[in-house]
């Protein structure tokens, strides 16, 4: 789950099924009762019908937290971020970044910087879609070190710099769980 809708459907189907949701957050959900194995698989083909999956495993768990904290931060957030990712990461999930790093490359096939870096260059192709915002004040609230820095990242990422991608920008953009 990435955003309020989405925590929003899976405590109405979690309802349909005749369940009580405590408490439901990106990623995690906590039910007043204990499900046994039955209901544990409608739960997963209610969530598959919509696009989810239960995740069962603790490492993809995990690799799913530090996923949803990127994606809140870099597209929900709208302070600065003002320590390192490593220590963010480590204080929202309460483990070492090291051991974070290490699960989320083991079940990601990537690191999380390189998750990050493309996070915040599908938040820049949608500012730039949108044309709010000048270079400068993207690559700001992006939090790069200059525009220089944003536009090499980009242009790695996407082949293209931010303005030729600004021109060419028709349906270039991805859906934020498929990246």
């Amino acid at each position: 789950m990435v955003c309020n809708r989405c925590k929003m459907v899976v405590k109405a189907e979690l309802e349909k099924l005749g369940l009580n949701p405590l408490d439901v957050q990106l990623g995690t959900v906590k039910l007043d009762r204990e499900i046994d194995y039955d209901e544990k698989i409608k739960i997963a083909a209610k969530l598959k019908s919509f696009g989810f999956e239960l995740l069962e495993d603790k490492k993809i768990q995990i690799s799913a937290q530090v996923k949803t904290a990127i994606i809140n931060l870099v597209h929900y957030e709208t302070e600065q971020l003002k320590e390192n990712l490593s220590y963010y990461l480590s204080k929202q999930l309460k483990m070492e970044y090291s051991s974070l790093s290490t699960l989320f490359s083991e079940t990601e096939n990537q690191t999380i910087e390189k998750y990050f870096i493309s996070q915040k260059i599908e938040k820049a192709k949608e500012m730039l879609t949108y044309g709010e915002f000048t270079l400068s004040e993207l690559s700001y609230q992006l939090n790069y070190s200059s525009v220089a820095h944003l536009s090499a990242q980009f242009k790695k990422v996407t082949g293209m710099t931010p303005s030729a991608y600004k021109v060419a920008s028709k349906d270039n953009r991805k859906m934020l769980d498929e990246i």
